[in-house]
């Protein structure tokens, strides 16, 4: 086993992985460094938000830390509120409450027995992995650990290469909408004309709050489709057959084409939502299978609808949407940002659809684009220095970093045995590998990886 392990990150996937290990009774007792990087351990970008307009995705049933306790969330808030369903979609700060109470829990039951853990209020400039371990570096700090996990979270956000250099020095232009949100109520006089770049649920959270804050205010959202994402049903359903006949179809031919054209027949023949949901728990598996041109056929062709029926939102977030839209003050437009420039006191947008061009102007433009999993043009000072120096391989196709299933590192034809990821930075190995369903598994799964100790292995 690995004695002596660094988690490096601060959110909800460092938390849950943590409290893992602190449940566990390993032979020997643990050391455990958490560098959380500063803020609020646990809560991460997620969970941080004090706003009750921002609900979890997933209703509350299944947003357990621990894949052993089903209903750990659940009961949670049912001691305070025993009226809360599982079938509800509470806020995003309630899971924020529960991870802080389950991080302190498996603390003290840590300590009771008898593992040493540290929480290091700093982010990790620098990692050297070696044979026989890992020298972590902050500051003029360094500390030698016998194995290391990346549980960084999303990446700092990066302007859209259509953004011109004078458009992000006017501070008009906000690549991280939520230093915005948590400073909007100050803004005096509003912003009159905002446009939002992106419409996934990153925008979705900002067009509620923002709503609200400025209420005057006029909002455009602006997408290559022109589509919010779709609704949870009011009543969770599954396919009868629970989607064997659909995965077994999907597993004898990997190919993009022939998948969407069996989940067009499979939704002719019943709710689309659970067929979808049906695929949940197989996905890592059927992206496993796809070959590498095809995985990039899918992110071109396919993915901003898969996304959108995948990653979906709360029914009452839809209605709100939709009276924001009737109302006037929400307009949704298709199209290629082109060009984002100073215009007079504002900015100007230039927009392209089907070979035509339309400018749009604003007082502020907001990106909403949401998950930055690029590595190779990354801000972030570790992961930049770790590819410098050849630790790490970035995914092709921008989808975080190399590794296998188990979430090993992969560098130089082999993996390392001691140097692990989490999380979003696996979403080229996994792909669905940023909600808390997926990630409790994770850390479950790589629990057993860091107390059992693995081998170095070539890439399959």
């Amino acid at each position: 086993m690995f004695r002596r392990v660094a988690i490096i990150g601060g959110g909800a996937a460092a938390a849950t992985l943590l409290s893992e290990l602190l449940e566990r009774q390993p032979p020997q007792s643990l050391h455990l460094d958490w560098y959380t990087g500063g803020g609020t351990p646990a809560r991460g970008v997620a969970y941080g938000t004090a706003s009750d307009r921002h609900l979890l995705n997933v209703r509350a049933a299944s947003m357990s830390l621990f894949a052993g306790k089903p209903r750990g969330f659940l009961d949670y808030v049912q001691r305070d509120d025993p009226a809360v369903a599982g079938t509800d979609f509470l806020p995003r700060r309630r899971y924020g409450d529960y991870l802080e109470a389950e991080v302190a829990r498996a603390l003290k039951n840590g300590e009771a027995h008898g593992h040493d853990v540290h929480i290091i209020p700093f982010a990790v400039d620098a990692l050297v992995p070696e044979h026989d371990g890992i020298t972590i570096i902050h500051g003029e700090e360094s500390h030698r650990v016998d194995a290391a996990v990346l549980a960084l979270g999303a990446l700092p956000p990066q302007p859209l290469d259509a953004v011109s250099a004078a458009a992000l020095d006017s501070g008009r232009y906000v690549v991280d909408p939520w230093p915005l949100l948590a400073r909007a109520a100050a803004m005096q006089p509003p912003p009159r004309k905002v446009v939002l770049i992106g419409m996934g649920l990153t925008a979705v959270d900002v067009l509620l709050e923002l709503s609200a804050q400025w209420p005057q205010t006029e909002f455009t959202a602006v997408s290559r489709h022109g589509l919010l994402p779709e609704a949870h049903l009011q009543a969770a359903a599954v396919p009868s057959d629970d989607g064997v006949g659909l995965l077994e179809a999907m597993r004898d031919a990997p190919d993009v084409r022939r998948w969407l054209r069996l989940l067009r027949e499979a939704v002719s023949q019943g709710e689309w939502r659970s067929i979808i949901d049906s695929l949940r728990p197989h996905s890592p598996g059927l992206w496993g299978e796809l070959p590498m041109e095809q995985r990039a056929r899918f992110l071109r062709h396919a993915r901003w609808a898969w996304e959108r029926a995948r990653h979906r939102m709360p029914p009452q977030i839809r209605e709100s949407l939709d009276t924001l839209e009737h109302s006037g003050r929400l307009q949704r437009q298709h199209g290629r940002v082109q060009s984002v420039e100073v215009a007079g006191d504002g900015l100007q947008l230039t927009l392209t659809h089907a070979g035509a061009s339309r400018v749009l102007s604003a007082d502020l433009v907001i990106q909403t684009v949401g998950l930055d999993t690029n590595v190779r043009r990354t801000s972030h000072r570790l992961l930049s220095q770790m590819l410098t120096n050849a630790h790490i391989i970035p995914d092709p196709l921008g989808l975080g970093v190399m590794a296998n299933a188990d979430g090993q590192l992969q560098h130089d034809g082999l993996y390392w045995p001691h140097l692990f990821a989490i999380g979003s930075l696996l979403r080229g190995t996994l792909w669905e590998s940023t909600a808390m369903p997926e990630i409790r598994q994770q850390a479950r799964h790589l629990a057993d990886q860091l107390l059992d100790g693995q081998e170095l292995r070539p890439p399959q």
